[in-house]
């Protein structure tokens, strides 16, 4: 070939390349194409599965079991008395559970639910597979809830037996209740009486027959929502979630690879972030690292010792860790062996920061719910990504277009806005960002095509449902969260319904404003919400401020306001302050507004020695000052207006 030939042919293919490197940037091509590859691969796993009848995870498990056999499974924090087991001595301990749940004193059979009223450890893991080998499975009850709660997540679950362990001040609210839990007939045992017993016993394996019986939406679960605005749901998570999760990384897709990794979970494992994280890890043949509960002091030391790879995080935690003075030297942030975090609930605000103090090169961060319904993931590696929760490219946004909306939502009622002459709902852009709505076939059985609602509760299904939407007659259904997704396919979290408030006639989103807040020199968490004044409409911005301990008594409450108004719209500049001495979150380390919202500022009210600040001037001053009883009068009687 002539040497000007050559010269040719070079020249087109490097244009070529250069052009599909264009594209692929611009459309994000190749994300999609392996999202796309990955969820065929899974998909393809369980219709296997479910055609061989062999759809129960126990299988994953036994098959990763027997090929690992001495390789460690599971090592326990010294918070949990270093209990390490190694495949084999799990797969043992499984079995011997399952026959310990069949027999006739607990009388367990296929498609029962099992009260675990456990902490985070060993234990509770080989009850929830030893439950699966017998086609029963756990309802997994939040270990903070007792009385009426308590009682009324056993008795919805419809379980005969609840079996507890942990510490004390578990044990003590389950004696709280146990003499009605027995008279309605439901047996309680606490594990550590009848331990002996249970490991006493011949680890036979159960028949095939126990399992066959298992579908898609079989129960992997029943798992219930935090309750905070009234008593928790009950929702069944299915078995094909379980399955999907074990069978990409089985494919050998995502940043975490088959067999082999070490995930430190310290999140509550009831709660299906931290427990569909430790049951994958067992299905995949990685070692599962268990810490009983976060603690930011032990938190590094326990990945260090566990020689952790990747770790499992929700809400507000990698908050508290950043929060933590850097040690003497600096350089241990950067001594462990991760490369990998994952989880839900990593602010904007400290996302880039946490990154860069601890040397982390992957942030998996994903969104979705109990109900799993609207599922995003995103796998950042650099700042395109940072603060994201998943992108859809050119393809996944052409595949899945009408799957979902966009709509606008009242932020009083919560009620979907309507066009007063057809009645059908608002939609707005993804850019512009709303409501995430779900487009539902009934009877589909295709997952997240359906959704199957609230065990044991017709009433709350019904409201997570939205009918007459964009068509008389069809249905969806309601996230209850706010998202957008940018011109790039990148998604970014709004607010939860309920969350967003009505100041001045404009809508606030407490996240937006939480955002801004966070970077202000001595704040370790802006929890931001709205409250209701005397003779005002609307709700005026409050922001629950902590305060490293050394900077409270000289926080610079005018620079405070200075930065507020530079980064915010004046109608989202918060009004008032409440210096906080903790974190106001749920069990699952996630924000908690309800009880700052039902306090407001009135000085009565507010607990917990909080002091309440607001903007001098009646909200158009420079600096913030003290918020007294007779401010609040003044507000009762309309002497001062915002």
């Amino acid at each position: 070939m002539p040497l000007s030939s050559v010269s040719a042919l070079v020249g087109s293919t490097a244009a070529a390349l250069a052009g599909g490197m264009y594209l692929n940037a611009k459309l994000n091509l190749g994300s999609d194409i392996y999202a796309m590859l990955t969820s065929r691969a899974a998909f393809k796993q369980l219709a296997k599965a479910v055609s061989q009848k062999r759809l129960s995870p126990f299988y994953l498990f036994e098959e990763t079991a027997l090929a690992r056999g001495d390789a460690e499974a599971i090592w326990s924090s010294p918070a949990l008395h270093n209990e390490c087991l190694t495949y084999t001595e799990t797969y043992t301990r499984v079995l011997q559970y399952a026959n310990w749940f069949l027999a006739p004193a607990q009388g367990v059979k296929p498609g029962d639910h099992v009260v675990l009223y456990m902490g985070n450890s060993a234990d509770l893991m080989c009850a929830w597979l030893g439950l699966l080998a017998i086609g029963a499975a756990p309802a997994l009850v939040n270990t903070n809830l007792a009385g009426k709660a308590l009682l009324h997540c056993v008795e919805i679950a419809k379980a005969s037996l609840l079996v507890m362990e942990g510490g004390e001040d578990m044990v003590d609210r389950i004696e709280g209740v146990r003499a009605e839990l027995e008279a309605s007939g439901h047996k309680v045992v606490r594990l550590r009486d009848v331990k002996g017993e249970l490991l006493a016993l011949e680890p036979k394996r159960p028949g095939d027959e126990l399992r066959k019986k298992a579908q898609p939406h079989s129960s992997l679960g029943l798992v219930f929502t935090s309750g905070t605005t009234g008593l928790p749901k009950a929702i069944i998570f299915p078995m094909y979630a379980g399955f999907l999760v074990a069978a990409v990384r089985k494919s050998g897709y995502g940043p975490l690879k088959p067999s082999g990794g070490r995930c430190y979970n310290c999140m509550p494992i009831y709660h299906m972030t931290g427990g569909i994280a430790a049951f994958g890890a067992l299905l995949t043949g990685d070692t599962l690292c268990i810490a009983p509960k976060f603690s930011a002091r032990a938190f590094w030391p326990d990945v260090r010792a566990s020689r952790a790879t990747y770790f499992i995080y929700v809400g507000e935690t990698l908050r508290y860790l950043l929060a933590q003075p850097p040690p003497t030297p600096a350089s241990l942030d950067k001594d462990h062996a991760v490369h990998t975090i994952w989880g839900n609930g990593l602010r904007a605000d400290i996302w880039v920061a946490f990154r860069e103090r601890f040397g982390i090169d992957t942030i998996l961060e994903f969104y979705n719910s109990s109900e799993l319904m609207f599922g995003l993931s995103v796998a950042s590696r650099g700042d395109f990504t940072a603060k994201s929760l998943g992108l859809h490219g050119a393809l996944l946004r052409w595949s899945t277009r009408g799957a979902y909306i966009a709509v606008e939502v009242d932020t009083e009622s919560g009620a979907l806005v309507r066009d007063e002459k057809t009645g059908l709902a608002r939609q707005v852009p993804f850019d512009i960002g709303g409501e995430i709505l779900i487009r539902l076939e009934p009877g589909s059985k295709v997952p997240g095509k359906d959704f199957r609602g609230y065990w044991q509760s017709e009433e709350a299904t019904s409201k997570k449902l939205a009918r007459n939407v964009l068509k008389k007659g069809d249905c969806y259904y309601r996230t209850g969260d706010s998202m957008r997704r940018d011109r790039d396919g990148r998604w970014f979290f709004g607010d939860r319904l309920g969350d967003t408030f009505r100041w001045k006639g404009e809508n606030v989103s407490t996240t937006e404003v939480a955002d801004a807040l966070g970077g202000f020199p001595g704040i370790l968490e802006a929890n931001v919400y709205g409250v209701q004044l005397p003779g005002h409409d609307g709700r005026a911005g409050a922001v629950a401020l902590l305060i490293e301990a050394d900077k409270r008594g000289s926080f610079d409450f005018a620079g405070f306001l200075r930065h507020c108004r530079f980064r915010l719209p004046t109608y989202a500049v918060p009004v008032f302050i409440r210096l906080t001495h903790g974190f106001y979150s749920t069990g699952n380390h996630k924000q908690n507004k309800v009880p700052l919202r039902g306090e407001g500022v009135d000085p009565a009210k507010v607990t917990n020695n909080d002091a309440i600040y607001w903007i001098e001037g009646n909200g158009k001053g420079e600096t913030y000052v003290p918020f007294t009883k007779a401010d609040w009068d003044s507000l009762q009687t309309a002497r001062a207006r915002l």
